[in-house]
This record gives C-alpha cells, sequence and structure tokens, in this order.
C-alpha cells in the first residue's frame, strides 16, 4: 500500500532564523548610528552610508553597499539627497572653529557662540563692546576680538554649497530701560540700529565685503533673558553676528 502525502502543515519552513538576524542587524545599526559624528565623514562615505542603509530598508537579503571607496555607480544615492545634512557638516565645522577662536572671551562671557535654524550666531555683549547708551564701539578692549570675527567671516569654512560666501545678519538688541529723552537716541530701536551699523562699519573696515551684510535693530522685542535682574538684562544687550544658512538669505 502507498503511503499517503502528509498535507502542508505548520512546521518550520527554515527561515526563521531571518527574524531574529534582521533584528541584531538593526539593533547593531543604532548602536553605530548613536557614535556617528557626520562632519568626520566624507562625502562618499556619507553617500554610500545612505545607499547601504537605503538597500537595507528594502529588505534585500543581500544586505547593503559598505562604507568603502566604490564606482561612482554603485552608490544608489548621493549627497544631493542629503542637503540638510551636507549644510549641517558645513556649518558644523565653522561652528567648531568659532568656538576654538573665542574660547578666551567666551569664558570671560564677551562673547557667545551657538547655532540655531538661521545658522551660526556669534553674540557680541553690549556692555563689553559700548559704553551704556553709546554705539561707540570700545575699541582698545575689542579689537582683538573683532579682528577675529572678521577672519572669521572671511574663512573658506563660511563658504556655501556653490562656493560663494554666506550672507551675515547684524541684530542689534537692548533691553527694556527706556533711553535718556535728553540723550541722542529717540529710543530703543535707534539704538539697537546704531550699535548694529558700528559693527557693519568696523567689519567692512577691515575688509568684509559690505555686500554680505544686513543690518537690523530689534530694540528690546527679542530677550534671551525673561528675568528683570541685572545679570538677566545684560545677556539681553547684545549684538548677535548671524552667518546665515542657504534657507535664510
Amino acid at each position: 500500500m502507498a503511503r499517503k502525502k502528509r498535507s502542508g502543515g505548520g512546521g518550520p519552513s527554515g527561515q526563521e532564523w531571518l527574524t531574529t538576524y534582521s533584528d541584531m542587524v538593526t539593533l547593531m545599526l543604532c548602536f553605530f548610528v548613536i557614535f556617528f559624528n557626520p562632519d568626520d565623514a566624507s562625502t562618499a562615505q556619507m553617500s554610500q552610508l545612505a545607499a547601504s542603509v537605503n538597500t537595507m530598508g528594502l529588505g534585500a537579503l543581500a544586505g547593503g553597499n559598505t562604507v568603502s571607496i566604490g564606482k561612482q555607480a554603485d552608490l544608489g544615492n548621493n549627497i544631493d539627497a542629503l542637503p540638510s545634512m551636507e549644510k549641517g557638516k558645513m556649518l558644523g565645522t565653522a561652528l567648531k572653529k568659532a568656538v576654538s577662536l573665542f574660547t578666551p572671551d567666551i569664558r570671560s562671557n564677551k562673547v557667545r557662540v551657538t547655532h540655531d535654524e538661521r545658522g551660526l550666531v556669534i553674540t557680541l555683549a553690549a556692555d563689553a563692546f559700548f559704553r551704556p547708551a553709546s554705539a561707540r564701539i570700545n575699541i582698545d578692549e575689542t579689537r582683538d576680538i573683532l579682528l577675529r570675527l572678521g577672519n572669521l567671516l572671511a574663512s573658506p569654512e563660511l563658504l556655501d554649497s556653490r562656493g560663494q560666501p554666506r550672507k551675515i545678519r547684524l541684530e542689534g538688541h537692548t533691553d527694556n530701560e527706556q533711553v535718556d529723552a535728553n540723550g541722542p537716541w529717540e529710543d530703543n530701536w535707534d539704538l539697537s540700529t546704531a550699535r548694529s551699523r558700528a559693527i557693519l562699519h568696523y567689519l567692512t573696515g577691515i575688509g568684509v565685503d559690505e555686500k554680505r551684510f544686513q543690518v537690523a535693530g530689534f530694540a528690546d522685542t527679542m530677550p534671551v533673558a525673561k528675568s528683570e535682574t541685572r545679570e538677566a538684562q545684560a545677556y539681553n544687550r547684545r549684538v548677535d553676528v548671524i552667518i546665515l544658512d542657504e534657507g535664510h538669505l
């Protein structure tokens, strides 16, 4: 008597190991992403990494490309598909240079270096650069800082993706104390704009192209500290030198 074939059952298919393997690969990817710094990667490596991750996302069993040097045709996505990452890398390099350049002034609270959606922000403390209710720069005390700022603005780290110098916005800010009615300023708008213009004139005087600048005064409308203490108000008196990202021209 011939044996009857068993109908299809729920036995193992031999592919269950793929689930565990894929989980392990995902966990390893997350582990290395934590330690990955895009500032240290070359454009080619970033392109290859993007292509590798894209291939893994499609579920190809063969895996993605490695982060090794290869032909352009093997890269899949190129760096043009990652514009924000490349821009972040470029401004990240400028941020590191600015922090290194102004380290003594950051420690003495004369300068702050930050980064936001507008770009790289170098804040000049008004109390260090100007006398109260004045737009005349304390040049003897701040000449060295302004010269270093001029060198930074002319450095190749501040070129945009087209190789052109980035635009620069000078924003003056005051505290919420009203100006002296008998003084030279009509109001805080007038004073904040005059301080921006004073920084503009000094930087253009040492060779920074005037066409790169935008100038604005915001009076006390954009405080960085809400408290009414003297220390907080001192933070609000400032001129922000903003090296603009390409999306904020």
